[in-house]
């Protein structure tokens, strides 16, 4: 489904911003400031069998968008082993976790910098799914921001915990 966008058109610039300020000014930060405030046991505590510990989703996260934007619009060898991420119990430290996470997000700015009005109106197959360049940067900031808000969660529930992330800003305005 190729969209029509003329080359004077000014969304691809602003997409591109937004896409850099949602992964890269606001995810990464708040997953570091959430890691941050987990000890080892809190990073990789499952509270049942049938949820994820904060250090999954993390490795989660750094598999989706390797696959997604560094494979799909970066071109690179897909070897994603989606679910090892959610097997692991425990091997990562903090550090290392958020060492990976940097350096992903490092290539995804270095992909954004790049990344073309073709590119993202071309198709590409990820994970059996026909998705456009678009698409693809879509799917990967709601991914992102979604389980962002989960690592936020289980920060906040086993700190018991505000992270301030809206610190000096004032949330009761309202529209103009």
């Amino acid at each position: 489904m190729e969209m029509e966008i003329k080359m004077s058109d000014p969304l691809h610039p602003v997409l591109i911003a937004e896409a850099r300020r949602r992964l890269i000014g606001e995810s990464l930060p708040r997953i570091r400031k959430c890691l941050g405030e987990l000890s080892q046991e809190h990073l990789w505590h499952r509270p049942n069998e049938n949820t994820v510990s904060a250090g999954n989703l993390v490795l989660h996260m750094i598999g989706n968008i390797r696959q997604w934007i560094l494979c799909g619009l970066g071109e690179a060898e897909d070897r994603r082993q989606r679910q090892k991420e959610f097997d692991e119990s425990g091997a990562h430290t903090t550090e290392e976790l958020i060492t990976e996470l940097e350096a992903v997000m490092a290539k995804v700015g270095d992909i954004l910098d790049e990344i073309t009005q073709e590119q993202l109106l071309s198709e590409k197959m990820i994970q059996g799914f026909q998705e456009t360049g678009l698409s693809i940067l879509v799917h990967v900031i709601e991914h992102t921001s979604y389980h962002t808000g989960q690592v936020t969660y289980i920060t906040k529930t086993l700190n018991n915990m505000d992270l301030k992330y809206y610190e000096g800003f004032d949330l009761n305005k309202t529209s103009v």
